[in-house]
């Protein structure tokens, strides 16, 4: 038995059986575009209003290249500073408004503040740990 176009699965190369299913794959594609460019809009929404916790008051933070107050002073923060933490990671014990512990937030590269000046609500982490 030979094949024709009416009885083969499928179509040949260049047409359709149905001319109206390149104008529903091309809405198909739009519609995948529109959402991926929402979701990153989403995302961007997100990282806008991420948290930022309150720096305890009455005091300008002092902000180190390292999770420790012998690390190397980068800049300080002014009073009623909001810091918003990127990761957490365990560093030089420390005392502050906040209780005694040893984890340093990381609130951009390089730049480290005691978690104990910084009000998170808790006495652990709230972010992730930093990778290094």
């Amino acid at each position: 038995m030979t094949s024709t176009p009416e009885n083969t699965a499928g179509t040949a190369a260049g047409t359709t059986a149905d001319p109206s299913a390149s104008t529903g794959a091309a809405a198909v594609v739009a519609e995948a575009e529109a959402v991926t460019e929402a979701e990153g809009i989403a995302v961007q929404a997100m990282a806008a209003t991420a948290a930022t916790y309150p720096v305890a008051p009455g005091y300008r933070l002092n902000v180190r290249s390292g999770p420790s107050s012998h690390s190397s002073l980068v800049r300080q923060l002014p009073y009623g500073a909001r810091v918003a933490i990127r990761c957490q990671r365990n560093g030089e014990r420390v005392s502050g408004p906040y209780g005694t512990n040893d984890i340093w937030d990381c609130i951009a590269p390089g730049q480290y503040v005691s978690d104990t000046y910084v009000r998170t609500g808790s006495d652990g982490f709230v972010a992730p740990r930093c990778a290094n």
